[in-house]
């Protein structure tokens, strides 16, 4: 068993660090058939052929590799007119199977593009055909939506013309972020709970930065509350886009003008600022469909929204239009017109620790969001305008919120019967699992709706995080005080604590997905299918019961989290395999020395409650250390911890200050309890850890966390009857 051991510490060292990478390679110099032309108009049909590639990039001085439509990051604008058919040729040329998803189109259900719930993937090599007529106006776009790909590229805009439209100087923005890891990587470290990404954009918020500003209370509250540090978005980016560029520009503008700006969020994950240098920005429409004009000074857009805004150009000059990332670690800039550059407002770091404040009055012992008894909606009231070190000054900032959108026209829904649904956003940020009700989009039944009826749905956010819910095939009406001329949306930004309501007519038939934009929220199982009752069959998923699994698969997925440790003394490891409930843990010790002997300990269970505080598992303890003598543990009984072979069983449960508390019997009819406790903040990147059991066993250790991968770890262990401390090692994680 020990040469066992030895030999899989081995292996793990030598191929985790490699194992980062799995995206597809681009086909290089093969031979490619001949592709059609992009763009043909025949009459009133608008015939687009897009050829999905792998390919590399290089971004950052990094070649890395990505996917990309018609050779370009982002994908070509497709550009309509109201009553248009549109014909598209997706031609799949990559080495995976794809999708392309239509987003805010009102077309038949099975062009919506979700893989396996409304159409059928396109795999490697084929060409999938959709054809539909345009029916609407405004500002929308297209992605992937099969597994990470939109991360990697997968995005581009869509333009639809009102009939008869004049002509106007228009330019089409969208906003992207980029990261240089594989999205299936970064997907796997949130669920793993590095806390890397806070390390890199500095807001790791540890316990020598909270005494350094005053804070050691507040840090040590939230803690309390079973809470790790204030979060505003979950990843760290190497670049934002303004069109696949980190600066833009667009020329042609003059004094005097007035510009159209089609503004598309086809980010993953990321909010973005916007700012005009030029003067306010006049929102026109929103998720494609007109509103009253409004004058703001900035408005944050939501993953997945669109915006349209006229900006005036006040004279012969070359104005900022800047999106800046929502934790302002980055921005990305468009350059309009032409002359002397002229800055817009730079928005200063977030003050985390009065996030962290407000979040620990917020937040109750139980991990509920107390709502104080206010009644919020419609992002009329952020909670992080706490951090923003820019409000409260002489000057006042106009900010854009759902509740100053109203329709031009009215958007009264058909007297129907109303069918209404309460969902609760919630979620779990330690483990990294994103649900509605407590239930990700597998561990729930499809909701059942009826053509003709009008469905209510409304909304509460019980988590710390903003979620921008997406419906497919639908525009709802966002209740927000303006009666009649609510304005029409696909999207839903709602902050933490807010509750909104919406209303739809259901005029569909067939299955339509309602999920959180972020794509790894999604990935992670918050949402819900809707499915009209008495849908013919789809002839594009084939199997259903087959294609339900597929699209159940994303939720159910197994994250792999591994480490491996050198010592002067032997060598450690751990491995565990987790999703969303369940947990698959394993970990060994080999010495070098016959009396530091070897150990392998394995428990599988599963995680209980909201939270998931509570942790019931079943195991196995083997373990051989040579000893002179037996020896008792604190109960007094015979301590077998130096020869061990016993299965066990028990529960772990995480206590104020993330401590854990492990109560366990083996089948030995022995009880061990232990605490401990990884990972606690010291500073930026030195991590404290410490366990404690009534074997007589103690560790205490002090991480450095010099890379995503690589750690560097003090360590003391100690066997009490033994000796007073083995020697301290270094001990490098992976």
């Amino acid at each position: 068993m020990k040469a066992a051991l030895l030999f899989l510490s081995g292996l793990l060292l030598s191929t985790f660090v490699f194992a980062q990478d799995d995206m597809k390679m681009d086909m290089g110099k093969e031979m490619q058939p001949a592709k059609l032309p992009f763009f043909t108009k025949i009459g009133n049909r608008m015939i687009y052929h897009l050829y999905i590639t792998d390919t590399m990039v290089n971004y950052t001085g990094k070649t890395r590799p990505a996917m990309a439509i018609n050779g370009s990051i982002p994908a070509p604008v497709l550009d309509f007119t109201e009553g248009d058919t549109a014909e598209i040729y997706v031609h799949n040329n990559s080495m995976m199977e794809t999708s392309i998803h239509w987003h805010g189109l009102i077309l038949p259900n099975k062009y919506d593009g979700v893989s396996y719930l409304t159409t059928a993937p396109i795999t490697m090599g084929q060409t999938h055909y959709y054809t539909f007529p345009i029916k609407q106006n405004g500002s929308y776009w297209y992605h992937s939506h099969t597994m990470m790909q939109q991360q990697s590229g997968m995005y581009g805009a869509i333009n639809i013309h009102k009939k008869d439209e004049p002509v106007k100087k228009e330019y089409t923005l969208l906003l992207s972020d980029w990261t240089d890891e594989n999205p299936d990587e970064v997907d796997r470290s949130l669920h793993n709970a590095t806390d890397w990404y806070g390390i890199k954009k500095g807001s790791t918020q540890s316990y020598a930065e909270a005494i350094k500003a005053g804070y050691f209370k507040t840090k040590l509250t939230n803690e309390w509350k079973r809470m790790t540090a204030m979060d505003v978005s979950d990843v760290y980016y190497d670049r934002f886009f303004s069109n696949g560029k980190s600066e833009n520009e667009a020329h042609g503008f003059k004094a005097g003008d007035t510009a159209k700006l089609r503004i598309v969020n086809g980010s993953s994950s990321t909010y973005f600022w916007l700012n005009y240098a030029g003067g306010k920005l006049i929102v026109v429409a929103n998720d494609g469909k007109d509103v009253v004009p409004v004058a703001v000074d900035r408005l944050l857009i939501a993953v997945s929204e669109t915006y349209d805004v006229l900006v005036v150009f006040p004279d012969n000059k070359s104005y900022a239009l800047t999106a800046t990332a929502e934790d302002r670690t980055k921005a990305t800039t468009l350059w309009l017109g032409e002359g002397m550059k002229v800055l817009a407002d730079t928005m200063p770091r977030l003050k985390y620790f009065e996030g962290m404040k407000m979040m620990n009055d917020m937040m109750k012992m139980n991990g509920d969001l107390n709502d104080m008894v206010m009644k919020m909606s419609l992002q009329q009231m952020d909670m992080n305008t706490v951090m923003y070190p820019e409000t409260g000054g002489a000057k006042e900032i106009v900010t854009l919120n759902y509740a100053m959108l109203r329709s031009p026209v009215p958007t009264v829904l058909p007297d129907a019967p109303v069918k209404e649904f309460i969902f609760n956003l919630s979620g779990n940020m330690n483990r990294y699992v994103w649900t509605i009700d407590n239930k990700t989009v597998s561990e729930t039944d499809k909701i059942m709706i009826k053509k003709g009826e009008n469905v209510r749905i409304i909304l509460y956010n019980g988590t710390m995080m903003r979620h921008p819910m997406h419906l497919h095939g639908h525009f709802f009406r966002v209740l927000n005080g303006q009666g009649d001329y609510s304005p029409l949306k696909n999207v839903l930004d709602i902050m933490p604590m807010e509750t909104d309501t919406l209303e739809f007519a259901a005029t569909e038939s067939g299955d339509w997905f309602f999920h959180c934009h972020i794509l790894y929220h999604m990935m992670s199982g918050m949402g819900r299918l809707f499915s009209y009752e008495g849908s013919p069959v789809n002839p594009e998923i084939g199997d259903p019961v087959k294609a339900l699994k597929k699209i159940y698969a994303d939720d159910r997925k197994i994250h792999t989290m591994a480490k491996v440790g050198l010592e002067s003394n032997g060598t450690d490891g751990e491995i565990m395999f987790t999703n969303t409930r369940f947990q698959f843990q394993t970990e060994w010790r080999i010495g070098l020395k016959p009396e530091h002997g070897y150990e392998s300990e394995s428990h599988i269970g599963r995680y209980l409650g909201k939270m998931q505080w509570w942790f019931p598992y079943i195991g196995w303890d083997f373990r051989y250390r040579q000893m002179e003598g037996p020896e008792k543990d604190l109960f007094g009984n015979v301590n077998s911890k130096d020869n061990r072979k016993a299965f066990c069983f028990g529960v772990e449960y995480t206590m104020p200050l993330l401590v854990k508390a492990d109560a366990r019997f083996d089948t030995e009819g022995k009880l061990r309890l232990q605490l401990s406790r990884e990972d606690l903040p010291v500073s930026k990147r030195l991590r404290f850890n410490f366990m404690v059991n009534t074997d007589k066993e103690y560790m205490t250790g002090i991480r450095y966390v010099a890379t995503k991968y690589f750690h560097c770890q003090l360590i003391t262990t100690a066997i009490w009857a033994l000796e007073p401390a083995l020697p301290l090692p270094i001990n490098c994680l992976f």
